[in-house]
């Protein structure tokens, strides 16, 4: 039986549109995440760290999903 494979090699094609886009959506959510964390009262360095992680990962699950 013949195997499938994709027509463009199944790579994942990342554009610049895309990076820019993961770059845009992850300052947004840094920047919502700090907002929040002034509501709530929370300081200290901790959880602008957690809210850098965060949003660093939303942006590059962006960026490599190309969404």
């Amino acid at each position: 039986m013949a195997a499938l494979t994709p027509l463009d090699g199944g790579q994942i094609k990342q554009s610049r549109a895309s990076l820019v886009g993961g770059i845009a959506v992850a300052i947004g959510v840094f920047v919502l995440w700090v907002a929040i964390a002034r509501e709530l009262q929370a300081e200290g360095v901790l959880p602008l760290l957690a809210g850098a992680a965060v949003s660093a990962l939303v942006g590059l699950w962006i960026w490599r999903a190309d969404l």
